[in-house]
């Protein structure tokens, strides 16, 4: 129960405010679109995701063994956080 209720937090909360919630937001503010219909179509889409996500993660297991995924994680975000840090501030 301990890891389950760590891997619904880290995700709810990863989720809050992402690109794929304000798409949703914006489908359901669409008048013309059923919200039930918006609400199954994002959560079976991430669904689909997460499944693919998990088998990508199992499957990369075997070769990144080697390495504690919390390493290549933080790795990711510093990255990524690093660009939009140079980009935020080449634009000026």
């Amino acid at each position: 129960m301990k890891a389950f209720l760590a891997i619904f937090l880290s995700v709810f909360f990863a989720e809050l405010g992402d690109k794929t919630q304000l798409a949703t937001m914006l489908f359901a503010a669409d008048g013309r679109v059923s919200r039930v219909t918006v609400f199954f179509a994002a959560a079976l889409a991430l669904v689909a995701a997460t499944g693919l996500a998990v088998v990508l993660g199992a499957a990369a297991e075997r070769w990144l063994a080697f390495l504690p995924l919390k390493l290549i994680a933080g790795g990711g975000f510093l990255i990524i956080g690093g660009y939009l840090v140079f980009e935020h501030f080449a634009k000026g």
